[in-house]
């Protein structure tokens, strides 16, 4: 991964919860790709044909809400997303998208769906291209850093164990 990510921004308000990222009924997988095709299928419907890689979700407060289901940054990631920036998230979502790799950062920055956001991660800093608005955050601490960059926790402690799968 690296530390700029640069993609258009899909946009959401406050409490959204892990229902709306993925419906329950699709719970039965863990393919990110299969979870993708159904990524806020509920709420946006136009968002898994419309969805690009390295998209940027953009929200208010508490995003990722209620259950403490993986699959919901996992339906992320499987859609391309690149990196998800809101005000504040909730504990569980936070914590299961750093674990896989996902890229997810506290901070407020104005955007409308389709405005070019760029995120800094090495620096903390993000900027809607479209607007020339632009912001900071607190940057991640090297440890967590390294996971996101490996891809998330597994793939990371298995190259700290030098396993070979």
């Amino acid at each position: 991964m690296k530390g700029v990510l640069r993609g258009r921004a899909w946009t959401f308000g406050d409490n959204v919860d892990t229902d709306q990222i993925i419906p329950a009924e699709y719970l039965v997988t863990m393919d990110n790709r299969e979870l993708a095709k159904h990524a806020f299928e509920k709420a946006r419907p136009e968002f898994a044909k419309g969805v690009a890689r390295e998209d940027i979700v953009v929200a208010g407060r508490n995003f990722g809400c209620g259950s403490s289901r993986e699959h919901a940054p996992r339906a992320l990631m499987g859609a391309g997303i690149s990196c998800v920036v809101a005000e504040s998230f909730a504990r569980i979502f936070f914590r299961n998208a750093i674990n896989i790799g996902l890229p997810v950062i506290e901070a407020r920055l104005k955007a409308k769906d389709g405005e070019v956001m760029v995120v800094d991660l090495s620096n903390g800093s993000l900027r809607n291209e479209s607007t020339g608005e632009s912001g900071s955050f607190a940057s991640y601490p090297p440890f967590v850093m390294m996971v996101v960059e490996k891809g998330g926790l597994i793939p990371y402690t298995k190259e700290m164990l030098g396993c070979r799968r």
